[in-house]
């Protein structure tokens, strides 16, 4: 299995999360020329051929004699895609590693439409992304098929460490869909809080502005804390709450409303929503 540095590798679709992984790439040093990205829109394809990297329209041409293949399309065309990649691997001696970014489709699924006409199907590893993967701070969820060799869950692990601070290697497969509900939905979350501790020290007083900016570094340094802190969240959250104190006051309003239930129940409405499209989509 060659590494990353002299893999080929194809990415089928070259939307935003693509294009994340290749500015990530690129600027790891990985070489341009070893990069395919099969594109159908116009400006999307302009726009990633301006970073250097082979473009084309064709999916074969991308893809067929590529080592690492990133299925990046919408779930409603992947099954077309990988069928194509499909024939276009028959004659090959020995199958790329895929993985897929393609939101709720299933392992199962995958090597459904994957399969050659004698029978193989590539070794396959479902992903997660979030959206922080566009300013290189994404974390990811990661399922491989049961093929999957240590080689190749470390040939994956370089490409996500290209936009992906953390990515954690689900035991379950369902996992990935908590995984959603939890770092893929979560980036909202957070955007949510600060929308709303805006709005609320606005009526306060405060001008949009300045409360936006510190509610926003606010937010970035108490999620650098998170991550570069020795302590839990839990300590981290007590370190700042003296007895009696403005954050003490604000937390028991938070609890006193429910806050620790309604989190539970909206990562849960997450979740179960990433199995139901599941469900539906591997079904397209």
């Amino acid at each position: 299995m060659p590494s990353l540095q002299e893999s080929k590798l194809a990415f089928i679709g070259g939307g935003n999360m693509a294009s994340a992984i290749i500015g990530g790439l690129v600027s790891k040093g990985v070489n341009k020329q070893n990069i395919w990205v099969s594109e159908p829109w116009d400006v999307n394809r302009e726009k990633i051929a301006a970073t250097g990297v082979q473009t084309t329209t064709s999916n074969v041409e991308a893809g067929g004699q590529a080592d690492l293949v990133i299925i990046a399309v919408k779930p409603q065309v992947t099954k077309s895609v990988c069928e194509e990649l499909a024939a276009a691997w028959a004659q090959r001696d020995t199958l790329p590693v895929v993985v897929s970014i393609a939101a709720g489709i299933t392992l199962g699924s995958m090597q459904q439409w994957l399969r050659t006409a004698d029978g193989r199907t590539a070794h396959i590893v479902r992903v997660m992304p979030n959206t922080p993967a566009l300013v290189g701070e994404g974390a990811s969820g990661a399922f491989p098929s049961a093929d999957v060799t240590g080689e190749e869950k470390e040939l994956v692990n370089a490409l996500l460490s290209s936009v992906s601070k953390a990515t954690e290697w689900v035991d379950k497969e369902e996992l990935l869909d908590v995984v959603t509900g939890l770092s893929g939905s979560g980036p909202a979350y957070f955007f949510a809080m600060v929308e709303h501790l805006v709005a609320s020290a606005t009526a306060l007083g405060l001008s949009k502005e300045q409360a936006t900016r510190l509610a926003s570094q606010t937010c970035l340094g108490a999620g650098r804390m998170l991550t570069e802190s020795s302590d839990d969240p839990t300590q981290l959250r007590k370190n700042v709450t003296s007895p009696n104190g403005t954050t003490h006051a604000a937390l028991q309003t938070f609890e006193a409303l429910g806050f620790q239930d309604t989190v539970d129940k909206a990562v849960k409405a997450a979740t179960d929503r990433a199995a139901e499209l599941g469900n539906t989509l591997g079904k397209l």
